[in-house]
């Protein structure tokens, strides 16, 4: 019986695995029922770049505002109002406003007007044909909900919603054309409360035309023209165009507790899963060698030090001498038990650096936790932005307090400095950088550009919340003991013989730091992709898996590179260690940019200055998170070998 109910659990948990590698989905905000008839809100957002149709490339990295004065877009009457958003939304470029449309719950409307007569001259049509070109799109919202274009993935067939709809198109010449009709078409869910039925809102869907014969008289009433006539901007002189809409409802199954699912789509799914199970293989083949080949090796040279220890107590003369040459000859990690804890070059910027990175790994994990179980909605716009900032700033306690005990156990007594540094550094140049690159998407005129409210808002939040946690947490750090070694310093250091081979500096960087870099290279494409090109990503239950997997790596191919130069004789370990994993944050640069010479194409400066300003930012920190898991891992492993051995 129990056998069989064993099978049964096993059977019922490999069964649910794809379900949860595609993370659980919880509605964020309380549900809007409407009545039959009454007005239902379009919101607009701002505009932003998608890869371009002709080639299928990312020609820019700016997103636009809606009411930009180029695109000429009707406004309402006593021009659009600002709609509140979120900390995470504004630093992600959202700007969110009013709109003219005019919808009502459960009633067709057909060819309404919006403006009539709108002029483009030749720069407002060579500034609008150009975005055209370069794949942008239009972003709204309806209840919360984008709108949104019918989309069928290439591999799977498989339907569903993207969300945004394309500014413009090309016609057979291969001209831009420009959308200036739309029909909208909206499901709703029926819910029967109590007297009568309330509606839902739990699908938008736009189909954008080019109607250039499309006509608003001054009666109002609206021609929407023929579609197949398409609107072409000329560069060259003025262009009059008129824009109108349709708006149709439908009503569907869907409830709303599931409505994001039509537009949460997992693409390419096999090779999330291949890519998965190839990495656990290599993780646990990796892991599985490096246990085998430590053990074996390490407890055969414990066992015969220990035995040597036995044998010079016993003091019998002249064997212990020899056993002892001989020890020596065969491995040379025990000689350097004098120095492997001596204290590191630049003491205080190492502390500082694995307290930052101990930070970062508890934001990751809480964060993709959180978000895996659901609690970070995507529905709440910005919400999982904000979640990671807010987390990383009360964590600062973590930082503050790692940071602290390692410096102590280091030796170093510069302890104001530390306290000063370790909230201050780090986040200091993160800052800084992300302070210079908005500075080109406001000179751009982008809507991207953080605004400087949002940006005193976010100094604030790092010195009234973040550095007193981190002070806090130094505080307490620098109170406890220093973790001590379990053998004595030597005065004099010993001499460093040189590395050879895969053991010195770069070979050795970047071969321990492709290993980890192997087991999140899938999953980074997708997170690129979805960054880029402005989509969503939630398959956070892969990318929790591949978060395990990539700790996992780090930490045994950085422990069997600190186990190669301690039998090399190199007791400089705590550097190597952090550098080493630290290369995964190298990588990660690395493949941005072969990203951008495959995938991206840009024309000007700017769009490449901040790309490649914001992938270095993205290593950076990557390298951080990393190279403090490497060298905690490290540290670990050799407090165990050390203090396995006996040693005069």
């Amino acid at each position: 019986m129990r056998i069989n109910e064993r099978t049964a659990f096993l059977s019922s948990f490999f069964l649910a695995l794809p379900s949860l590698s595609a993370a659980f989905y919880l509605p964020g905000v309380a549900p809007t029922s409407y009545d039959e008839g009454q007005s239902v809100p379009l919101y607009v957002n701002h505009l932003t770049p998608g890869l371009a149709r002709q080639d299928d490339q990312l020609h820019s990295v700016f997103s636009y505002d809606y009411y930009h004065p180029a695109f000429r877009f009707c406004q309402p009457e006593g021009g659009p109002k600002d709609i509140r958003e979120s900390l995470g939304s504004i630093l992600f470029g959202d700007r969110i406003q009013t709109s003219p449309f005019e919808l009502h719950m459960a009633l067709n409307e057909t060819c309404k007007p919006l403006c009539r007569e709108v002029k483009f001259d030749s720069r407002a049509a060579k500034f609008t044909n150009r975005r055209i070109a370069q794949g942008y799109n239009i972003n709204w919202l309806v209840d919360g909900l984008p709108a949104a274009q019918r989309s069928v993935d290439a591999v799977t067939k498989a339907k569903f919603y993207s969300p945004g709809f394309a500014l413009g198109n090309f016609d057979d010449k291969g001209a831009q054309v420009l959308h200036n009709h739309y029909d909208i078409f909206i499901e709703y869910h029926r819910v029967g409360l109590r007297s009568k039925d309330k509606f839902r809102v739990v699908g938008v869907l736009v189909e954008p035309d080019s109607r250039a014969d499309s006509s608003i008289p001054e009666d109002g009433v609206a021609d929407c023209g023929t579609s197949g006539n398409p609107l072409i901007l000329t560069e060259d002189g003025e262009t009059t165009a008129s824009y109108t809409y349709s708006v149709y409802w439908r009503e569907s199954p869907t409830a709303w507790a599931t409505r994001w699912d039509k537009y949460l789509h997992v693409y390419d799914p096999k090779i999330h899963w291949f890519s998965l199970i190839n990495s656990a293989v290599f993780v646990v083949f990796l892991v599985g060698m490096v246990s085998v080949i430590l053990m074996r090796a390490l407890k055969k040279d414990i066992a015969r030090y220990n035995r040597l220890d036995m044998i010079n107590m016993e003091d019998l003369d002249g064997t212990s001498a020899a056993v002892e040459d001989g020890i020596q000859e065969d491995s040379g990690w025990k000689l350097v038990h004098g120095d492997v804890f001596r204290c590191p070059r630049s003491p205080l910027l190492l502390s500082v650096l694995v307290g930052n990175g101990a930070q970062l790994f508890m934001m990751t994990g809480v964060t993709v936790l959180f978000a895996l179980l659901g609690l970070l909605s995507p529905s709440n716009r910005g919400f999982l932005a904000t979640a990671v900032l807010l987390i990383y700033t009360f964590f600062g306690f973590i930082g503050g307090y790692v940071s602290s005990r390692v410096y102590k156990s280091f030796g170093g007594n510069a302890w104001k400095r530390n306290i000063v540094m370790t909230p201050l550094l780090v986040p200091g140049l993160i800052f800084a950088v992300f302070f210079l690159l908005n500075l080109f998407v406001w000179a751009k005129g982008s809507s991207g550009a953080v605004p400087f409210g949002t940006m005193l808002v976010l100094v604030l939040i790092w010195f009234v919340i973040s550095v007193p946690l981190s002070v806090a947490g130094s505080w307490v750090g620098f109170k406890q003991r220093a973790i001590e070694g379990p053998t004595k310093t030597n005065q004099i250091p010993r001499q460093v013989p040189p590395m050879t081979g895969s053991l010195r500096t770069i070979p050795s960087l970047f071969l321990t730091g492709i290993l980890p870099f192997g087991a999140i290279f899938v999953e980074l494409y997708f997170i690129m992709t979805s960054l880029w090109t402005n989509k969503i990503y939630y398959m956070f239950g892969f990318l929790f898996i591949c978060y395990g997997l990539m700790i996992m790596t780090a930490a045994a191919t950085t422990v069997l590179l600190t186990y190669f130069l301690l039998c090399a004789e190199n007791y400089r370990w705590q550097w190597r260690a952090f550098a080493g994993a630290g290369m995964t944050g190298g990588y990660v640069f690395i493949n941005a940019l072969i990203f951008w010479a495959t995938r991206v194409s840009f024309g000007g400066l700017t769009g490449a200055v901040l790309y490649v300003g914001y992938s270095a930012l993205i290593g950076f920190v990557v390298a951080i998170l990393t190279g403090s898991i490497g060298f905690f891992a490290s540290w670990a492993f050799v407090q165990r070998i050390y203090g396995s051995i006996k040693v005069d």
